[in-house]
């Protein structure tokens, strides 16, 4: 099978099962972000260095998590009446538990959070930061196909945790580092300068 196949070039697509629907659908909107963040975790993990113990364990976790967004995007893009639905795996509570736990082995070793932290840092957790942005952007829209449609529930907490992951992992790659988390610097009432 050639890699075009011309099916698309009236701007629909095929869900899993058959059903075709417009590019702009929701439900592809949703998939679509998904498989935007398993291209974001791909760079984050090419970004660690294997020669450091922990950026193999950050490698891992990318890894694992990469496969997983595979799964979602399957769940997604099966609606739970589709003739495929028994051939897909659904997010579950198993999979939010590991996402706790890793956020539990990397954010422990963080120092408290005092303020707002602005992306950045080390370019490893620039990385991070801009993949946690697409997972909250994934989130949002797992939410709205929610509104309308059937999804597994586990999807929307399951990206709730990834972004909190992703952040946790930013914040560690900063440390391993030796880079400060770069604060917020917010403005008082009255500054309308902007500057600093």
């Amino acid at each position: 099978m050639g890699l075009y196949t011309r099916t698309g070039d009236d701007g629909t697509t095929g869900l899993f099962g058959g059903e075709r629907v417009g590019k702009d659908h929701p439900r592809v909107e949703a998939y679509g972000t998904v498989d935007e963040l398993n291209a974001w975790l791909g760079l984050a993990a090419a970004g660690c260095d294997e020669s450091r113990a922990m950026h193999t364990r950050f490698a891992a976790i990318l890894g694992s998590l990469q496969s997983r967004l595979f799964d979602l995007g399957a769940d997604l893009a099966t609606p739970p009446d589709s003739p495929s639905a028994d051939r897909v795996v659904r997010m579950t509570d198993a999979d939010v538990a590991q996402a706790e736990a890793w956020i539990d082995e990397i954010d422990g070793a963080n120092a408290d959070l005092k303020t707002f932290v602005l992306p950045g840092g080390s370019e490893l957790a620039a990385r991070l930061h801009v993949a946690r942005g697409v997972a909250r952007r994934a989130e949002r829209a797992v939410v709205t196909l929610d509104r309308d449609e059937d999804v597994t529930p586990a999807a929307v907490v399951y990206l709730n945790r990834i972004g909190d992951l992703l952040f946790a992992m930013a914040r560690r790659a900063n440390g391993l580092a030796g880079v400060p988390d770069v604060p917020w610097t917010a403005r008082r009432p009255g500054d309308d300068t902007g500057g600093d």
